[in-house]
Order: structure tokens, then sequence, then C-alpha cells
């Protein structure tokens, strides 16, 4: 419910209140995202590589531009500073899911510890709303005007991040026991150090859903596709400033020494609104 709030909101500050915006020097450029998400978490383990080409997911998002260079109400060049040429703010909502497996030789092992690694699966669902600061060491009219068709950007920015993670074990519930055939005998259905903690200010599993921040950056290319359209290829790494957000948060180990993250490339389509 929140969610459609936000999207609400955003969707209104868009489109809405138009003559107002014009008077405030710029234009707007919208468009979507989308591409898969590669997932680093507390599932499997870090620089590996089956991990990292197993936990992969699929991420979508509305995207906004507050373009500088260029004025809706006039139709013409707003005021040429560097500032404009150069920059642009981009807003956004994003929406990513990814399924987390765990992946390396522990898992891989013929004995209790294997089994219990193999058999426990999670699910990282994850919305995501905020800003970031575009730069293009290019300018930005001279693209608009197709002097070139490719331009190259940075960008850093924050966004509030809604996360509901889900944990499940084909051994059974995760919180319970079963029957380990390796001995007979009753066994914990999760891995050592993955036992249900009393919250997320302990470790273990904890799929409550939960929000945090997250800090992000990208390089990406843009490609002028006509006047009024542009392709747009991006690689992003978002850093969140919780180690929760995929439900996971083990004894500190070696394999547990950062926040989760991922890494998101996309590609997208951008209409610019005149």
């Amino acid at each position: 419910m929140k969610a459609r709030y936000l999207l609400m909101a955003i969707i209104s500050f868009c489109f809405a209140h138009q003559e107002l915006k014009a008077q405030l020097g710029f234009s707007h450029e919208v468009g979507v995202i989308t591409g898969p998400v590669a997932f680093q978490s507390d599932f499997g383990l870090r620089n590996n590589f089956d991990t990292n080409r197993g936990n992969i997911g699929f991420g979508i998002g509305i995207v906004h531009y507050l373009n500088f260079a260029y004025r809706a109400d006039c139709n013409c060049y707003s005021r040429d500073t560097y500032f404009n040429d150069h920059f642009k703010v981009r807003n956004e909502i994003d929406y990513h899911v990814t399924n987390l497996d765990h992946f390396g030789e522990e898992s891989e092992d013929n004995d209790l510890g294997g089994l219990q690694l193999r058999g426990h699966k999670g699910k990282a669902n994850v919305f995501e709303i905020g800003s970031q600061l575009e730069y293009f060491p290019m300018s930005i009219r001279d693209f608009t005007a197709g002097a070139y068709r490719v331009a190259p950007y940075v960008s850093l920015g924050v966004h509030f991040v809604s996360y509901d993670p889900e944990a499940t074990s084909e051994l059974g519930d995760i919180q319970g026991q079963f029957i380990n055939p390796f001995s007979g005998e009753l066994a914990p259905t999760l891995f050592q150090g993955f036992a249900q903690g009393e919250g997320q200010n302990n470790s273990g599993i904890d799929d409550r859903p939960g929000s945090t921040w997250a800090i992000t950056w990208s390089a990406g290319i843009r490609y002028k596709l006509a006047p009024l359209s542009d392709l747009v290829l991006d690689a992003r790494w978002h850093y969140y400033t919780s180690n929760w957000v995929d439900g996971l948060n083990p004894d500190p180990r070696p394999v547990n020494r950062a926040n989760d993250w991922i890494f998101w490339l996309n590609v997208g389509y951008i209409y610019y609104i005149e």
C-alpha cells in the first residue's frame, strides 16, 4: 500500500502542474529499464564463480530525468552553464527479485553440512525508490542535437529500500529438525550458524520485511535512436546499509564480511517529453 502511494506521488510530480515546472527551466524524460541482477549475499561463497552465476535474478525500473539543458516551456535550450550541459537528475522506482541458493565446496560435501546447505533456499524481494546525479563528460546539448550518437555517463545516488525476504528448506521447517540420513538421529534443518535469531540484532535467519538505504553508483552509455528517444545501457552497483536484505546474516565468518549488495546490468528506453 505504501509503495502504491509513493508511485502515485511520483507520477503526480512528473506530470502535473506543467506550467509551474516549465518556469523552473528544465524538461523531462521518462523511460523503463530492465535486466539481470547478480545478488551478492550470504548465500554461497565470496568470489565464487558458481555463486556469482547461480544467484542471478531479474529487475525492472521506471525512470524519470530532469534535463537542465533544454526548456520545455519555450522549446529552446536553457542557459549555457557547465552544470546544465553536463548533469542530469535521475529519479526512479525499481523492483528486483532473486532466488538464492548455496554454492561452493561446503555445499557440495557429502555430509550433514552439505545436505543442510543444499536444502536451504532463499528469495530476495526488493523495492527501491531514489535519485542519482548523472554526469556526462560530453555536451548534453550536442548529444541532443545529434552531433554524436553515443554519450557516456557516470552517476552517484541514494535509494530508500524496502525488502521482504523468504526462507525455506527442502528438509522441512527451517526452525525444526529432520532425520540425519548419515546417523539416523535428529539434526537441525539449518546449517550451523544459521539458526533463527531473535530479531535483526542477532545472527541467523530473519524473513520479516524491513527497510534500509542503498548507496548507488553506475556507469553507462546513451545511444541516440531519434531526436526524442534514446537507448541506455547501464551497469550499476547498489550497496545496502543492512545485511538482512536476503534474510540471512550468519555468525561472523570469512564469508560474511560485508553487507548485501547487487550488480545490475540493465538496458532501457528513454523518451523526451516536449
